[in-house]
């Protein structure tokens, strides 16, 4: 098993156990992918729900940029439902969870084939 495979499983069992979410993991696996090399930075494969400018980088470079959504106040809603869902105590929340919870609660699975 490669380390991205075992990041998946990590990133499943959050999935399962943290957010009460059963993963298609075929879209995980997809989702993951698309994080690119940042799953493997400590810093980069998560997400800090404090910092404002963050959650607007996931806006538009995601949810705008990747997902071909427009802007409008629902993105930051939706970030802000995915993370209550994940968990705001919740120290590490994983970039690559944060975003297959987005493509599911806007249904753009097809973005990624």
């Amino acid at each position: 098993m490669g380390r991205r495979d075992e990041l998946i499983a990590v990133y499943a069992d959050d999935l399962k156990n943290k957010c009460s979410i059963i993963p298609d993991m075929d879209l995980l696996t997809k989702v993951t992918i698309a994080c690119g090399p940042a799953i493997y930075n400590a810093d980069a494969s998560t997400v800090s729900a404090t910092q404002q400018g963050e959650l607007e980088t996931i806006k538009k470079n995601f949810l705008i940029g990747k997902l071909g959504l427009p802007d409008g106040p629902d993105l930051m809603e939706a970030i802000d439902s995915v993370i209550e869902v994940y968990g705001r105590s919740e120290r590490n929340k994983y970039r690559a969870v944060v975003y297959y919870m987005l493509v599911k609660y806007f249904d753009k699975e097809d973005v990624f084939g």
